[in-house]
């Protein structure tokens, strides 16, 4: 449970700290053996608005109202990719990644999305093993399908190790009435 924070719908005014909170998180990956321009990269504003505008954006703010984390997703279909989650360490360790990625998944489900995907570090311990605790699981490389491929292949090109990466997903299920 969250006490001191709240997750919400982004707003325009708060895109501009996003970008901060993105390279903040992505320097817990020093000593990881990650490409020094991954890390110093952050998802264009022009690109949070556009998520935004779709309601694909999600915040977690602290208790004066500032930004402290957010989740970016795209939707294609039926399925959601989750294309950034980012907390700022300063709030890590808080419940505030799950939370954030629980409102997507509500919005998932409401949205009649049938799963979240995303492509993350096999051996990094906040990333896969955080992911697969809070309900996702790996997809072994015979069941990627075209886009998780192409997700991939794409990082691979941008200086990630693909044997260091993994695509995972996590099946939705909307809540069962008891008089279905």
């Amino acid at each position: 449970m969250l006490h001191d924070y709240t997750v919400e719908r982004a707003t325009a005014a708060q895109i501009a700290a996003l970008p901060a909170i993105e390279r903040a998180a992505a320097e817990r990956f020093r000593g990881w053996n990650v490409p020094d321009a991954i890390m110093r990269e952050a998802t264009p504003s022009s690109v949070l608005q556009a998520a935004r505008a779709s309601g694909l954006l999600w915040v977690a703010l602290d208790r004066g109202g500032d930004p402290v984390g957010f989740a970016y997703v795209k939707s294609a279909s039926k399925r959601v990719h989750l294309e950034e989650l980012d907390v700022h360490p300063d709030h890590g360790r808080r419940g505030i990644g799950t939370a954030l990625l629980r409102a997507v998944e509500r919005w998932a489900i409401a949205s009649e999305r049938c799963e979240i995907t995303l492509t993350t570090f096999r051996d990094v311990p906040w990333n896969a093993p955080f992911y697969e605790a809070v309900g996702f699981e790996m997809v072994a490389p015979a069941d990627l399908d075209a886009e998780l491929k192409e997700r991939l292949h794409a990082e691979a090109e941008r200086g990630l190790d693909p044997a260091r990466r993994v695509a995972m997903r996590m099946p939705l299920r909307r809540p069962t009435s008891a008089y279905s």
